[in-house]
């Protein structure tokens, strides 16, 4: 699974870059920046986790939701705004708040993963 969420963290952030080179070379180009914002910013997130994980400092169970909740949000938040910017719809109604809200609920699970305590094997 920590393969998995790290190969997403890098196309995130592949995608990321992408998208403010977008944003700075296109007009009226706003929701591209805030797209690419989220992107970048929840891909280093995801990698953040599974090093505390690896170390030993996130509760297991719940370190990866916040890590799978971070990969969902930012996807559903930057797929939306990009699909309005080219395409002048969105990706489904609600889209955009359902990832932001997903990436709230993700970081307040890393404050919990940081406070519950781990079983330890």
């Amino acid at each position: 699974m920590a393969r998995v969420l790290i190969a997403l963290a890098g196309l995130m952030g592949a995608a990321g870059v992408a998208l403010a080179a977008a944003a700075a070379h296109g007009a009226d180009a706003g929701r591209l920046a805030s797209a690419s914002a989220m992107l970048l910013f929840h891909a280093t997130a995801i990698l953040a986790c599974l090093a505390l994980l690896a170390r030993g400092l996130l509760h297991g169970g719940i370190g990866l939701v916040a890590a799978c909740g971070f990969v969902i949000g930012a996807a559903l938040f930057a797929a939306d705004l990009t699909l309005r910017q080219y395409a002048g719809h969105s990706l489904f109604p609600m889209a955009a708040p359902t990832g932001g809200t997903t990436m709230i609920l993700s970081w307040l699970a890393v404050t919990l993963a940081a406070v519950v305590p781990r079983a330890d094997p």
